[in-house]
């Protein structure tokens, strides 16, 4: 599989780019990765680069954007921060992404599991980290059950899930907000921005509909 160029790029689609992102993934599952030569890439990319989507995910060593997609260099822009959480730095780097270099999709992808959130569902505080958490820290308050206090913290699994799919969904929203650029250009069709979230159990990320 050789890598994108600007005349494959021109012609993909988001719908496109979203169903290339799926197969890879069902790719990944199944151990089948696409016949691609890594360090042929290393020269056709070389001098430019046209990717045709862009992931925001945690920096969870389990998430790998180019691995659980199965992509090679060139195909991806990633974005990675514990938590997959917005601010205006990931913004412009997704404007960036888009507008300027050509991706046509946009995932935000959150996992099972996650560190980040489990710190947030706990109240951690450690330096910076303290920070970093406060961010996550709307979706546990938005995810209303259990009711039970001494059930919403990490011990709680599947609480920390639902905390992590609210937490995907807040950057949704905060995306549109806040970036006038991506939401206008997803209000054109020129780009789907797509929330989703990958089971480290399983390989399997599920798209949001």
């Amino acid at each position: 599989m050789k890598a994108h160029t600007r005349e494959t790029q021109s012609t993909m689609t988001p719908e496109k780019a979203l169903a290339y992102l799926k197969e890879g993934n069902v790719r990944f599952q199944n151990n089948l990765k696409a016949n691609r030569n890594l360090l042929e890439q290393v020269n056709d990319t070389s001098e430019g680069q046209f990717p045709f989507a862009t992931i925001l995910s945690c920096i969870d060593s389990r998430v790998s954007a180019e691995l659980i997609f199965d992509q090679g260099l060139g195909d991806i822009f990633s974005v990675r921060i514990a938590g997959n959480f917005i601010n205006e730095d990931i913004l412009g780097s997704m404007e960036f992404a888009c507008k300027l270099a050509g991706t046509k999709l946009i995932v935000i992808l959150g996992h099972t599991s996650c560190g980040a959130i489990k710190g947030a569902c706990d109240d951690a505080k450690m330096g910076n980290l303290t920070k970093l958490i406060s961010k996550i820290k709307p979706a546990v308050a938005q995810v209303e059950e259990p009711k039970d206090q001494s059930k919403r913290n990490s011990t709680n699994l599947e609480f920390v899930d639902s905390v992590a799919k609210k937490n995907v969904y807040i950057s949704l929203e905060k995306t549109r907000k806040d970036s006038p650029v991506l939401a206008e250009m997803e209000k054109k069709g020129e780009i789907l921005l797509i929330g989703a979230m990958y089971d480290v159990n399983t390989g399997v990320v599920t798209f949001f509909d």
